[in-house]
């Protein structure tokens, strides 16, 4: 059977679609943009968090999901999407001084080492991954990368309006709890609607906010214009609309992705390397390898096959995707779990309806207004909405934990990891040198592996202590 042809059905209610198979094409079109839809918040999200292009983001999403579908040979219906595990590290790049270039070359290098890991999963086995990266370890990992994002919402995005961003939250937190079936998988495009609905009433009503912009009306200590945010190098709070849309009229309808980011950097660009930055987003292969392994188990129990020997293919198609996006300016990314809810909900795994997905992502790239209207996202609406998506990132840990039965009652667990976490989510830094640290992020996933390993060789179980005698004995 050729990889592009699907046996069309026509399914009884409630009978499953599988993954060679498709409905008429006019349905698998309708399943397909219910995809995009199914995504679209957060791909959008992302990028614009991370500062980077969102029409260049959706149309790499669209090609890095064909890619992705014909590596694992069309047996994992899967949607790429951009990817927030590397959010914490990009903000700790760019507070550090890097630029777009700097981004997108250390999550450029992050995808191709993600690429390795699968060819080895490919190679040795899935098991592999559980001996070095136990769920106890990708836990805690997945929960500092997401907690170490709580300064962004509260210094950047939730300040430059704190109501609307109250009560975008609000919304979201409603929506994705509260709204029925297909609906509540879509929380976050509707909360980005629901946010501009209210910023644009709140220009009309109560006039324009007072509040700082990032990288906008940058002063020094004698009111001066300066470049570079420091000591002495401060934004300023200054009038200014929620909602401006010059942008989204200067834009044209169709055209390829153009034009600088804000940091000066063009939109297509090529990838800048630092040793430095590479460590800070290597924490980012944990979380995806997680995010993998978990969209091909839940694929497979949902459709009934063995997909363990297309773990591998994943994993390092999802490096590879992410190393060609970041290669031409473009965000990383990874499987989504609101794909696999629409599958959960529809129960049509048709890989064909994934390609339709993409066909229809990538010409929403080719069309700049369409990404002018997401770049003009008001900023309290983006600190309302992270404000739950990281927090979500974050509880993620906590799940993986849950999921997996990890004993905190066993001393390996909860000390091995203790530091890390929050060295992690703390900040904490070790200067190596004059020119070199680790700190954040990349020194807590570095703590959490290390520790974890170090006391689990040489714990033995028949001297097993609670964490209470633990507690006490620190």
């Amino acid at each position: 059977m050729s990889l592009f042809t699907w046996e069309k059905i026509d399914p009884a209610p409630g009978e499953a679609v599988g993954p060679h198979q498709r409905l008429g094409w006019g349905k698998t079109a309708g399943l397909g943009a219910q995809h995009v839809v199914a995504m679209f918040g957060a791909t959008f999200v992302f990028p614009l968090v991370m500062g980077l292009d969102p029409n260049l983001a959706i149309m790499f999403s669209g090609i890095c999901t064909i890619l992705f579908l014909l590596i694992c040979n069309n047996k994992v219906p899967s949607y790429l999407g951009t990817s927030a595990s590397f959010v914490a590290s990009v903000a700790a790049i760019r507070g550090q001084g890097g630029d777009s270039a700097d981004v997108t070359g250390a999550i450029m290098v992050a995808g191709l080492v993600l690429l390795l890991v699968g060819v080895l999963v490919h190679f040795a086995g899935s098991s592999v991954i559980h001996r070095i990266l136990p769920p106890a370890v990708t836990g805690a990992v997945v929960m500092l990368i997401g907690f170490n994002l709580a300064p962004v919402v509260a210094g950047v995005y939730w300040p430059q309006d704190q109501w609307v961003a109250l009560l975008t939250a609000t919304f979201l937190v409603a929506a994705a709890v509260l709204f029925p079936g297909f609906w509540s998988r879509v929380a976050v495009f509707l909360a980005l609607i629901f946010g501009y609905l209210v910023s644009w009433g709140a220009d009309k009503v109560f006039g324009t906010v007072n509040s700082v912009l990032p990288g906008a009306n940058l002063l020094d200590q004698n009111g001066e214009p300066c470049t570079t945010e420091g000591t002495y190098c401060v934004a300023t709070a200054f009038d200014h609309d929620r909602v401006t849309w010059a942008g989204v009229k200067a834009a044209d309808w169709i055209g390829v992705p153009s034009g600088t980011l804000g940091d000066g950097v063009s939109v297509v660009h090529g990838p800048s390397f630092s040793l430095t930055f590479i460590l800070l987003v290597l924490p980012g292969v944990i979380a995806l390898i997680a995010e993998n392994t978990g969209h091909v188990k839940a694929v497979a129990e949902m459709t009934g096959e063995n997909l363990d020997p297309y773990m591998g293919r994943a994993i390092g198609a999802d490096g590879f995707a992410t190393a060609l996006a970041s290669a031409f300016g473009g965000s990383p990314t990874t499987t989504y779990a609101e794909n696999i809810g629409v599958m959960g909900a529809t129960r049509v795994y048709s890989t064909a309806a994934y390609y339709v997905a993409a066909l229809v992502a990538i010409l929403l790239g080719l069309c700049p207004k369409f990404g002018a209207i997401v770049s003009a996202t008001p900023g309290g609406v983006l600190g309302g909405i992270t404000v739950v998506l990281y927090g979500m990132i974050g509880l993620v840990g906590a799940k993986i934990w849950v999921e997996n039965r990890v004993d905190f009652g066993n001393p390996v667990n909860l000390v091995g990891l203790a530091a890390g976490i929050i060295a992690g989510i703390g900040g904490v830094t070790l200067a190596i040198t004059d020119d070199f640290e680790l700190s954040g992020i990349a020194l807590g996933t570095i703590l959490v592996i290390v520790y974890f390993h170090l006391v689990g060789r040489g714990h033995r179980p028949s001297v097993h202590r609670g964490a209470d005698e633990v507690t006490r004995a620190l």
